[in-house]
């Protein structure tokens, strides 16, 4: 399979970031798709826990996630803490799932989200506000080391057999959308005026 010869901007350069030709770019946030299964997501919820948040490098290095660059791993590590910013857990062994049931709880008129994530409308925080926010995080929810050195990480055997599986379910969903497509062409010239009422 031919790699393509662009990338979105927030992949940096490098094997593991390759764009190649089945994947899409997403329209949000310029990661490859599909997306990620439920045992994908509690892995990288168990790497983060060992590993520490942020550390992209020895999630990679492990090779549990075959495939996955450290964009579209910091993208769900903000889906699972449901907040955008994670500066202020780098580093940190925490369970984001801890952060995120507090963070769904959390409404009122100031808490804006976006994908259910809360999005920082105020300023950049400084070096200093920063630094105390994470010291405060790792008081509240740091998870003792006797805890997370023990956590054990699904070591794929094959990853390349991972790559080509996750291509073919591509394909098939390929597949499928175009086969909805010609359905919905197929219905919009059969019934032009209707088409139109909906556009309404």
């Amino acid at each position: 399979m031919a790699a393509v010869s662009h990338k979105p901007r927030s992949m940096t350069a490098g094997a593991r970031n390759v764009l190649r030709s089945n994947d899409s770019a997403s329209l949000w946030n310029c990661t490859l798709s599909p997306g990620w299964t439920e045992e994908e997501s509690e892995t990288l919820r168990k790497a983060l826990m060992l590993f520490g948040i942020g550390n992209w490098a020895k999630i990679i290095e492990s090779d549990c996630l075959p495939g996955k660059t450290n964009a579209q791993m910091n993208l769900q590590l903000q889906r699972l803490l449901g907040q955008q910013s994670t500066a202020e857990f780098a580093g940190l062994h925490i369970d984001p799932k801890v952060i995120g049931e507090r963070n769904s709880k959390i409404q009122g008129a100031h808490i804006k989200r976006k994908n259910n994530c809360i999005v920082n409308t105020g300023g950049k925080l400084s070096r200093e506000e920063l630094k105390s926010r994470v010291l405060k995080n790792k008081e509240m929810y740091e998870l003792p080391e006797e805890t997370w050195k023990v956590i054990v990480l699904p070591k794929v055997e094959d990853p390349a057999a991972v790559l080509e599986a996750k291509k073919k379910e591509l394909e098939k969903l390929q597949e499928k959308l175009a086969k909805v497509q010609g359905q919905i062409a197929k219905a919009r010239a059969a019934h032009p005026a209707r088409v139109d009422e909906l556009k309404v």
